[in-house]
Formats: C-alpha cells, sequence, structure tokens
C-alpha cells in the first residue's frame, strides 16, 4: 500500500510514518514548507518515503499529494487548547477535513480514508464509561478545539453515510516518546512537575481520562488500515485515570515523593488567565489555559472494547507506558530524578 500521512510533522502523525514503514509500506508525508521535519525520516529512493509539500487548507495541494496513494492517513489538526484567533481551529479542524474528503473524492485511487478525531467529538461522560455510541449532547463545550472536532465528526459521519470508504478513530489522551508538542500533555506537565513549577496536585482527582500510549495508536491506526470497518467509529483508548493517579505512578516509578498538596483548580484557572495574558505580549502559546480547566472539570472515560475485539488493539497499561517515558524523559535531560 502506499500511503499518505497529513500531519505528519506532528507528534502523531511523525510516529506513524515510522510504524507505517516498518510494516512494509510506501509513505507520502504531506509537510508545510515550514515544518519541521526532523524527525522523519530521509526521503528514500524509490518513493519508499517521501515529502509532499501542501496544507490541508490549500485545496490543490491535497490533488496533488494524494495522487497514486490508495490510503489517507488524515491526523492534521491544531490540538491546543487556546489559541488567540480560534478561527482556526475551524479552518483547519473542519474545513480541513472537507477539503481531504473532497481531493479524496477526486483522486480513483483512494481506497479508505483513516480519521483521527478525538475523545472530545464524543463529549464528557461525568460518571459513566463510554463506548463508540456516543453522540455529542452539543450543550457545553469546554474547548473551542472541542467544539471543531465534534463539528467534524458530523462531517465524518456524513461522508461515511454517503459510501465514502472512511474509518473513524477516537484516540485518548495520548502520552509516549516523540515530539514535545501540546499534543503530548502528559509529558508537559510531568517536566513542569519534576521542575517545581507544578508543586501540587491539579485539583483533587475528580478527573478521568482515557490514556492511550502513542505507539499503540499507532498500531491501531495500522490495523484500522487493515481491518476497520468502512464507517466505523473506534475508540482507541486505554487505561481510564486521574492526572492525580499519574503523579503518584511517576513519583512511585522514579522513587522520587508524592506531591504533598493539591491545588484548587479556581487558582490554575487565575494562573491560566496569567499566563493567556503573557501569551498576547509574548505570542507563545500557554501550557494551561482557562478552557484546560474547563476540561478539568469534566470526566472523559472510555471504553475500547470494539477496537480490541475487531482491531486486535492492545493498549498496555499506564504504568507500563510511564515507566517508558520517564526514563525517555530523563534521558533527554528534561526531568532529572
Amino acid at each position: 500500500m502506499k500511503a499518505l500521512v497529513t500531519g505528519a510533522s506532528g507528534y502523531l502523525g511523525g510516529r506513524l510514518c515510522h510504524g507505517l514503514l516498518k510494516q512494509g509500506h510506501s509513505v507520502r508525508a504531506l509537510v508545510r514548507r515550514t515544518s519541521d521535519i526532523s524527525e522523519l525520516p530521509p526521503p528514500s529512493s524509490g518513493g519508499v518515503f517521501e515529502l509532499a509539500y501542501g496544507d490541508i487548507t490549500n485545496y490543490q495541494s491535497l490533488l496533488d499529494a494524494f495522487s497514486g496513494c490508495q490510503v489517507i492517513f488524515h491526523a492534521a489538526a491544531i490540538v491546543e487548547p487556546w489559541l488567540p484567533d480560534p478561527s482556526k481551529f475551524f479552518s483547519v479542524n473542519v474545513e480541513g477535513l472537507n477539503n481531504v474528503l473532497q481531493a479524496a473524492k477526486e483522486t480513483e485511487t483512494i481506497e479508505k480514508i483513516i480519521y483521527t478525531s478525538s475523545f472530545f467529538a464524543l463529549g464528557s461522560t461525568d460518571g459513566y464509561v463510554a463506548d463508540e455510541s456516543q453522540v455529542h449532547c452539543e450543550k457545553r463545550f469546554c474547548t473551542e478545539y472541542e467544539r471543531s472536532k465534534m463539528t467534524a465528526d458530523k462531517i465524518a459521519l456524513q461522508a461515511a453515510a454517503e459510501g465514502v470508504p472512511i474509518v473513524m478513530l477516537y484516540p485518548g489522551v495520548i502520552y509516549g516518546p516523540g515530539k514535545l508538542t501540546t499534543g503530548n500533555i502528559v509529558a508537559q506537565l510531568l517536566i513542569e512537575r519534576f521542575a517545581g513549577r507544578l508543586p501540587g496536585y491539579i485539583g483533587y482527582g475528580n478527573d478521568k481520562f482515557s490514556f492511550c500510549h502513542v505507539d499503540d495508536l499507532v498500531d491501531g491506526h495500522i490495523a484500522a488500515m487493515d481491518k476497520g470497518r468502512q464507517g466505523e467509529r473506534y475508540l482507541l483508548t486505554g487505561e481510564n485515570a486521574s492526572f492525580k493517579l499519574v503523579f503518584d505512578m511517576a513519583a512511585i516509578i522514579s522513587e522520587t515523593k508524592k506531591p504533598r498538596f493539591s491545588i484548587p483548580l479556581c487558582i490554575i484557572e487565575s494562573y491560566g488567565w496569567l499566563l493567556v495574558l503573557v501569551s498576547r505580549l509574548t505570542g507563545n502559546l500557554p501550557l494551561i489555559s482557562p478552557p484546560t480547566v474547563h476540561v478539568l472539570r469534566h470526566q472523559w472515560e472510555y471504553s475500547c472494547e470494539k477496537a480490541k475485539t475487531e482491531l486486535g488493539y492492545n493498549p498496555r497499561s499506564l504504568e507500563d507506558g510511564l515507566k517508558e517515558v520517564l526514563p525517555w524523559l530523563k534521558s533527554l535531560g528534561v526531568i532529572k530524578y
């Protein structure tokens, strides 16, 4: 198979390119001229791995990039919890998907589209564990990112109903080795924790998220290409836990002290507003913003049983994943213990 990966210079997209190559597939990586491609393999002779310069907001560049490919992995997205210009979420996450779908229709060789959505597209759970049947209530949105992914999910479902060969995947909170981007929020928070800039727990452990290791997610994407049924949704999530448990596990694994107190979310929200102000002055996006705190006030627990049964998805435990992540962060010199 020749696969095209959008968002190839990102956290998930880069690991996906490597995973596809390892499985013997040819890969074309869609990147912008300004993208950091240091984590991608060098282009090879014979087109086993090649770069295609373009952007999902540029329709013509997609037509050129899709030519001769059989599978599209659409992993490109803006995943920030906050942006000074929220319209970018829709131009990339919503209109970008529209462009991908239309360009795929115009490309005769395309056999399958693997679309990377998000658990946010399904909405919060708040006291129960949801599966793929959940539909976003659309009554509240913690972030503009959530709103954009819900809107894009409707477009993907409509495309599936019209017979477009699309498979929709819903990752949980992604963690693991790779680029230290906003999409790798677990690594970012661990760095803050070990540096002493985050001295306590975030809230009181009432939050719940479904954590998935990036390499398990890559395996799930490749399995969806081979086994995923057209028009189906698959949650590629993992262990449901709070960030308090993540910090406790990290302390046990690194043989360091656990945080001694909890920081109320109202204080973290105030700090987030301060970081937003600094961001407007410096242009650097904040790690924590008020929308981040809105997310933490809810629970996002999901079951991946369908993916286990149909795709052979096999997520590792959070403890096993953190036993890999912490030494990796230490080897980079970004944490010490």
